[in-house]
């Protein structure tokens, strides 16, 4: 008989375990949808407020200490009752349930992040039986387990987390609310077979040359001798070669092909190529014929590296991707779980990010340690799209600990999520756990780098067992992903702070030592995989949190302050705020202020960096994931997208910064003195970089075009220059005096206000890439009126696009509406005299648009 899967979706209710306030003692609440968990469905019925809102996060508090009942009831046809295996398979329970079937248990789970099967033949019976599964709170269970053990180090949450195998955001971060869910969050269902397919591993290697080599083995339930196909398809649903057919086997099966790279297309991240997926069709049949099973995986051919290589003219190594022989400099973003209740997210949701993503011209996207393992939807679109997936293990900032119940858990967690993720081509990296071994080196904990061998369970930081013994054992065995022990790690005995090893979290901007956003240059590593800068989102999302609440809608209040988890967000805001802008209180100037001077911080950052991708052995940054691209709920945070999808100014400014060609520019003051014995006599001259970068695999020629405005008078100065880009690097286009700029000789002398736009121009006039440098920080800057800018903002004729002209130049726009939002093409928007740029605006719809810019008026 071939194996038949059914759903057990239908008919499932629940209720609070002895009763309380909301639900009272044995009332039963049908449940709206499934897979589901309680806060999810108590919404629905309303029977609470929605913790998206206000306070209401604290009023829903009980609902992750209470004890929960699911049940069911599903019916067995003769049919399946006569299968020689019957099983239900759980994809997911959250997080400590004890599972019976008709009353008999049959299963007891503490991991969330793992599916169980059961046999349950011997307990099935025709007609209706009856599934429930009992859900222990989570945070109760976890104090109790603290208790046997010990309390251990950490940042964010609650300590008793790390001993929970449970999403660690569920306990707060410091941009997520404290929910913890609980309830059955993945399928269920009923399976019946004779014999199954157990296991797929299909191992893909393309060597230096592009050519390939195939290995497909597949492990069987039965050791009765049956007959195994495998075919190779073409992405068209074609042959790619003669398939293996008519396999005799028992219990293992496995097929080989070599295939020539003529015979291939390969996978390449977005912007490099196309991403074509194959298929692997493995069918296992008896020996009269009859099907009994059949596996379909999406694969795909690329050869994946993580190169560290010594470097020219540097300390350290690079860290760099390099994915078919070529070197790809990733520009992206951190993942957290996209919502706090995760059976809400669906396909569409994860296509509608995963989309942005590409349309900001990100190629990477690193899913961060304290979230979940995420859905194959996830995957599968990054597959689709061309997104490399950094991803890390589920342990994130710390002190976790490695007692043998705990290993025994983590061990099965990493085989069944290394092997669901193993035939992603998207999936190029493996890392550890998130900032452990930072959490080791801030709290003093037993860190050698140099120590290798001992048995790190003995020591206060046991967890070392995990990343350095069970999870490199356990990614070498079932996959063929590089293994990174943690993020950040440096490796070759160094701390994870060292800039010139391994990838960095840059947090010295924002915490740390607060360091200017102008500093990124120095502050660069070989790979940036977390940096950021907090933003307000969207008036309306701010408006949405507030739930009405007009006396709350400052920037200062309880339930403005409930919506920033960050630690001292207040001090930084304003630090960052007032060294660099003269800015108002009322909250839209405070949400476009902040969004301004976090556009401009991650712009400089991806800026700075890729100027170091510089070519063969050069590549002194290879890197920058900024923290972080999404968020969980409603909230100020890093995200640069809101928990609506609504892009912030600062994720245009990235997307600017990310195009295939761009020009980037500094400038810097240079103090000289006639002798060293001097400090009154001096001259100040002030020096303009520019460079170009182009991240194709061509050399590109273009006119480099460089114009100089000085904002208190009609003074101009422009000059081109014909460039050459090298490919997939950047390129030094020039470097001397600030046009219009005289050198000074005193301090007193105020330096002029000169913006210089530069343009990359293509040989029929198209521009490549464009960016304007203005004198920082922008507070000293006197604005001319408003009313003698010459701006215009005007909608084009087709309602949906805004056409922008200005005869000063201007710095900052946003562009906003009444009512509905829009889908912008762009924002925070430089603009100078003679070149008027035009902004797509869907669903505009000929609404008049106003702009709010630097020196509007409203500081």
């Amino acid at each position: 008989m071939y194996r038949e899967t059914k759903a057990i979706s239908e008919g499932w209710s629940f209720t609070q375990v002895g009763g309380g306030d909301v639900i009272k003692q044995d009332e039963w609440i049908s449940c709206k949808a499934f897979p589901t968990t309680v806060h999810v469905e108590l919404l629905k019925e309303q029977k609470i407020p929605d913790p998206f809102i206000g306070l209401n996060e604290w009023d829903v508090q009980w609902v992750g200490e209470a004890d929960w009942i699911f049940k069911t009831s599903f019916d067995v046809s003769g049919k399946e009752l006569s299968a020689p295996n019957a099983d239900v398979v759980f994809d997911g329970l959250d997080t400590f349930a004890t599972v019976s079937l008709n009353g008999k248990e049959i299963l007891q789970t503490e991991n969330q992040f793992v599916a169980y099967r059961v046999s349950v033949k011997e307990h099935l019976k025709s007609g209706a039986n009856d599934l429930q599964i009992k859900f222990d709170s989570a945070f109760r269970k976890g104090r109790a387990i603290e208790k046997e053990h010990e309390k251990l180090h950490l940042w964010n949450g609650d300590s008793s987390r790390l001993h929970v195998r449970k999403a660690q955001y569920n306990y707060g971060w410091d941009w997520g609310p404290v929910l913890m869910t609980t309830g059955p969050w993945k399928p269920i269902y009923l399976e019946t077979y004779k014999t199954r397919i157990s296991d797929v591993d299909i191992r893909i290697d393309v060597l230096e040359d592009l050519s390939a080599k195939v290995k497909a083995t597949y492990t069987l339930t039965s050791d009765e001798p049956v007959i195994g196909s495998v075919k190779l398809k073409k992405p068209d649903g074609q042959p790619l070669t003669i398939g293996q057919l008519n396999m005799n086997l028992s219990q293992t099966g496995v097929a080989k092909f070599t295939l020539s790279a003529s015979a291939i297309e390969l996978w390449y991240p977005v912007g490099y190529g196309k991403q074509p997926l194959y298929t692997v069709d493995i069918q296992v049949t008896d020996k009269q014929g009859n099907l009994l099973d059949r596996k379909i995986e999406k694969i795909a051919f690329r050869r994946a590296r993580v190169v560290q290589d010594k470097l020219i003219d540097q300390e350290g190594r690079t860290f760099l991707f390099e994915i078919n022989n070529v070197r790809i400099f990733c520009g992206g973003s951190n993942w957290i779980p996209a919502d706090s209740f995760l059976t809400t997210m669906n396909a569409e949701r994860y296509r509608a990010w995963l989309q942005l993503l590409v349309d900001g011209n990100q190629n990477m996207i690193r899913v961060w340690g304290g979230g979940i393992y995420e859905a194959d939807a996830f995957y599968d679109i990054c597959d689709e799209l061309g997104i490399l997936v950094w991803q890390d293990f589920m342990f994130g900032c710390g002190q976790y600990p490695a007692y043998d119940s705990f290993l025994k858990l983590v061990e099965v967690e990493a085989e069944q999520n290394v092997k669901r993720l193993r035939h992603h081509p998207s999936v190029v990296i493996l890392a550890g756990n998130n900032e452990d071994y930072q959490i080791a080196e801030s709290f003093k904990l037993d860190l050698d780098y140099n120590d290798e061998h001992s048995d790190f369970r003995k020591t206060n930081f046991p967890a070392r067992h995990i990343y350095e013994r069970v999870l490199p054992s356990v990614v070498e065995k079932f996959s063929d992903i590089h293994y990174h022990r943690s993020s950040p790690y440096s490796g070759f005995g160094k701390p994870t702070t060292d800039k010139q090893y391994g990838d960095l979290h840059q947090w010295n901007v924002w915490h740390g030592s607060q360091e200017p956003w102008h500093n990124w240059d120095i502050l660069a590593g070989r790979f940036v995989s977390e940096f950021g800068m907090e933003g307000y989102p969207n008036i309306r999302t701010v408006d949405y949190w507030l739930g009405g609440d007009k006396a709350e809608r400052f920037p200062q209040s309880r339930t403005m302050n409930n919506h920033n988890k960050a630690d001292g967000f207040e001090r930084r805001l304003e630090l960052y705020l007032v060294e660099n802008f003269k800015h108002a209180f009322d909250i839209e100037s405070y949400v476009y202020y902040t969004q301004i001077m976090q556009a401009e911080t991650l712009a400089s950052a991806y800026r700075l960096w890729r100027r170091n991708w510089k070519g063969p052995g050069r590549e002194y940054t290879a890197g920058a994931l900024v923290w972080q691209i999404n968020d969980c709920w409603p909230v100020t945070s890093w995200a640069i997208v809101d928990y609506f999808l609504r892009p912030k100014p600062a994720y245009f400014t990235i997307k600017r910064e990310l195009r295939p060609y761009t020009v980037g520019m500094t400038r810097k003051e240079v103090k000289t003195y006639p002798d060293e014995l001097s400090a009154a006599v001096f001259s100040i001259e002030t020096v303009l970089e520019i460079w170009g970068t182009n991240s194709t695999l061509s050399e590109k020629k273009a006119t480099l075009e460089v114009t100089s405005f000085e904002l208190d008078s009609t003074w101009t100065d422009k000059w081109t220059k014909e460039v050459v880009l090298a490919p997939n690097s950047s390129t030094e286009l020039f470097k001397g005096g600030l046009p219009g700029q005289p050198k000074r000789s005193k301090l007193s002398e105020v330096p002029k206000v000169i913006i210089v736009s530069a343009r990359l121009l293509n040989e029929n006039g198209e521009v490549l890439g464009r960016y304007s440098n203005w004198p920082e920080p922008f507070k000293y800057i006197h604005f001319p009126p408003v009313d003698a800018l010459g701006l215009k903002v005007q909608v084009g004729s087709d309602g949906e696009s805004v056409h922008l002209s200005t005869e000063k130049p201007i710095k900052g726009i946003v562009l906003d509406v009444e009512g509905e939002d829009v889908v912008w093409g762009d924002q925070a928007i430089d603009l100078v005299p003679g070149d008027p740029q035009v902004i797509k605006a869907v669903g505009l719809k000929s609404r008049s648009v106003r702009a709010r810019f630097l020196g509007d008026g409203t500081a």
